[in-house]
């Protein structure tokens, strides 16, 4: 589950680089430059770079120093068994729909190359991230997330000098979009700002209390690397998940009357339509690798939280560590057949991914914040700040408000953790 805690810097900053560089980064923040300019994409790759900052400063060397297999871990020391259990059942189910994602993208890029149908594409991408998770699990995802990251920083870097230069070169690029495609700050009413900082927080703060991140940074040998990791990663990200945002760019001033269909098609049917062989190979190989390395950890998050905090606590025997090895194995088999099923009713991946987020945000991101910093927090606040954090935040999202719902979602998140810690007095570890 974590690769012997053994990472060096390189390769624990590689892996948490990949954390989120996949399909949304590529695919879906690519199609919403182009529809809503810069503003659209806040969640990702801005809130998604904030996320590492943030864990790398306040959570990485805390937890580190914990010596914790699992996020789920975490609320069974500093709250007990009871909450672990909560807690677990909250943590699975957003992954779901960020495997997902993952798996959508990958067929429809299979989808583009060669003509499969995308359900076939999502079977072949699921049978072969799959195999080398369940083998290898996170020491395997570490080792091909290295890999892996070469080959996009190479890929994306190769594919925007070549589209640049068919485009005319930066300056015609830039010269070619409206002004306001590059706005970054909200309009002044309370309802854009709320609406702007929302879209901040769907991975910049949600983003924090999930299992994927705690793995990745866990995973390194020290809690300096976990810490150092996160703060390199931020800056990988942010700088390279700029790349596809200026490729998208390139490829509307080339091609504006072709930019037809659906939006997170774009740049592959551009690279394939416009793009000599040797550019096609590096682009879907650095595209596959992103989404590859995504998946295989967002795979293994879910499982390791299955069966260490919701199965083994349920048995009075404890498992032996083969039987957890072999738990946990079913459990990638698992989550792998759900978020295929998944793959093949939804295919919206930003709204797919964002959805999962939101849900960490608004159950679980004050319980472990709390915890970690707040004396009085106890049981009965985190308990109660879960449910009624996602409870609120169902409400409304099925309401006609101009509030985005995770605003007073995670509100009543907040008010009801700190209310619980001063009126209810339950012993804590």
């Amino acid at each position: 589950m974590l690769a012997g805690r053994s990472l060096p810097l390189v390769l624990s900053s590689a892996a948490l680089f990949a954390t989120w560089f996949g399909s949304e980064t590529v695919f879906g923040a690519s199609s919403e430059f182009l529809k809503d300019g810069l503003i659209g994409v806040i969640e990702d790759p801005f809130g998604a770079a904030l996320c590492l900052l943030l864990f790398g400063f306040f959570y990485a060397r805390r937890l580190y120093q914990m010596n914790l297999l699992t996020l789920g871990d975490f609320f069974e020391v500093r709250y007990g068994k009871k909450t672990e259990l909560i807690a677990g059942a909250f943590l699975v189910p957003s992954y779901v729909g960020y495997i997902a994602a993952q798996l959508v993208a990958m067929g429809l890029i299979l989808n583009v190359v060669t003509g499969l149908a995308v359900w076939q594409g999502v079977l072949i991408s699921t049978v072969v991230v799959t195999f080398y998770t369940v083998i290898g699990g996170m020491w395997a995802i570490s080792i091909t997330d290295f890999i892996q990251s070469i080959i996009i920083v190479v890929g994306l870097i190769v594919l925007a000098v070549v589209m640049s230069d068919k485009a005319g070169g930066w300056d015609t690029v830039m010269a070619s979009v409206p002004a306001d495609r590059f706005r970054f700050f909200p309009e002044g009413t309370p309802w854009g700002i709320m609406t702007w900082l929302a879209a901040w927080s769907v991975l910049g703060l949600g983003s924090i209390p999930s299992q994927d991140v705690y793995q990745r940074a866990m995973s390194s040998g020290s809690a300096r690397t976990a810490e150092y990791s996160c703060y390199i990663a931020a800056a990988l990200y942010l700088t390279v998940a700029l790349l596809p945002l200026f490729i998208s760019l390139c490829a509307q001033h080339l091609y504006a009357n072709q930019l037809t269909g659906d939006g997170q098609l774009v740049l592959p049917r551009m690279v394939l339509e416009h793009t000599n062989i040797v550019v096609q190979i590096l682009f879907f190989g650095s595209l596959l690798s992103a989404i590859m390395s995504t998946t295989s950890s967002a795979i293994l998050a879910p499982a390791a939280i299955f069966s260490e905090n919701l199965v083994r606590p349920l048995r009075s025997k404890p498992f032996t560590d083969r039987e957890m090895l072999l738990l946990t194995r079913g459990s990638i088999l698992l989550f792998s057949v759900l978020a295929t099923g998944m793959a093949m009713w939804r295919s919206n991946i930003y709204e797919l991914v964002g959805e999962s987020s939101i849900l960490s945000l608004v159950s679980l991101f004050v319980p472990l914040t709390f915890g970690l910093y707040w004396r009085r927090a106890n049981s009965a606040g985190a308990i109660l700040s879960m449910i009624f954090g996602l409870v609120t935040w169902l409400i409304f999202k099925n309401l006609d408000t101009d509030w985005p719902p995770l605003v007073p979602a995670l509100a009543v998140s907040l008010i009801v953790m700190v209310l619980s810690g001063y009126l209810v007095r339950t012993k804590t570890t």
